[in-house]
């Protein structure tokens, strides 16, 4: 197992470009080569990310190097794609994206490269085997832990109800009507009911596991009065007992390292500043009531895409992840 030399970031001044930095600087086998950012070229990374003051020396900068062993494309949903076309880099860098442009299946080839859907808990091999990497969606990788387990089952026979809120660090660093503070604060709103872009991910993967899948995924995303988590109500037809549901859950993710099963209520307190996701059934009448906790920034982006280049190299799944939330 060789040490990671070099990682780049493009996107450097965003949210989850500055959880990347928290997560990377703190890890053992990675050196940051440079963080790329057109509008803060020239100041030091911590003005933007002051989080990290006193904790690095970087500044941002215009210039990529092409032979960095890693990098992340932490950029606009569409940006990603067009900035592999005017930016190229070694035959062996390996690419991280965390935007949507090559999740689906139509999109995943694309200038000669091949990304493999980032989702450890389902993809772990894959990944391990992988030179590009689409990072999951956070509402998606919160959403497919409820539902996965019951398709490799093939125990969704019916319409799957999705009730998930998110705070307001997923709609990114750039303020807008909806993410200013006095509009979100005590305030709770629905969006893009049924139609999320995260669906045609979270629908390509079931199926991938459950050919015969019937039912609709109604899913309505809300926007929450908090800064970061994503707490998601997931309910279907269920035939069997809840022991039973147990039971597939706890096989399906019995090598998972980040992803939790809990016989207790769940709160989203347990998940925020952890790369964890936690769930809990319930049982009432011949409904499954799956609840899934993830922080939208870490399990949800950043810390899983620590967590697939932690794979892709060799390295502990585990390493510069193990972080506790705070409860209190």
């Amino acid at each position: 197992m060789s040490t990671i030399k070099t990682v780049g970031i493009i996107g450097g001044a965003g949210y989850t470009a500055g959880e990347l930095l928290r997560l990377l600087i703190n890890h053992p086998q990675v050196a940051i080569d440079f963080v790329y950012s057109t509008s803060n070229a020239g100041n030091p990374v911590s003005d933007v990310h002051d989080d990290l003051t006193g904790q690095t020396d970087l500044m941002f900068s215009n210039q990529i190097n092409p032979d960095v062993d890693v990098v992340f494309l932490c950029l606009g949903h569409g940006n990603s794609a067009k900035f592999l076309v005017e930016n190229h880099f070694s035959d062996a860098t390996k690419i991280i994206d965390l935007s949507n442009d090559f999740r689906l299946r139509a999109d995943a080839v694309f200038s000669g490269k091949t990304f493999v859907y980032g989702l450890p808990e389902w993809q772990k091999d894959k990944i391990k085997q992988a030179q590009f990497i689409a990072n999951p969606g956070c509402f998606a990788t919160t959403i497919q832990m409820a539902l996965l387990p019951l398709a490799q089952h093939g125990k969704i026979q019916s319409d799957v109800h999705i009730n998930a809120t998110t705070g307001s660090t997923g709609a990114g660093v750039s303020p807008s009507s909806t993410t200013h503070f006095s509009w979100r604060d005590n305030n709770f709103s629905v969006y893009k009911a049924f139609t999320h872009q995260h669906l045609g991910e979270i629908t390509e993967s079931l199926t991938s596991l459950q050919l015969d899948l019937d039912g609709e995924l109604l899913f309505i995303p809300n926007r929450g009065n908090f800064s970061r988590g994503i707490f998601a109500s997931v309910y279907l037809d269920y035939a069997g007992d809840l022991e039973s549901a147990y039971q597939i859950f706890e096989d399906f993710y019995k090598d998972a390292v980040f992803t939790k099963i809990s016989h207790r209520e769940i709160h989203l307190k347990q998940v925020v500043n952890t790369n964890n996701c936690i769930l809990h059934l319930h049982k009432h009448k011949n409904k499954l009531l799956i609840t899934s906790i993830t922080d939208n920034l870490l399990k949800g982006a950043s810390g899983q895409a620590v967590q697939n280049m932690n794979l892709m190299f060799g390295f502990d799944e585990a390493t510069g992840l193990r972080l506790k939330g705070s409860s209190f």
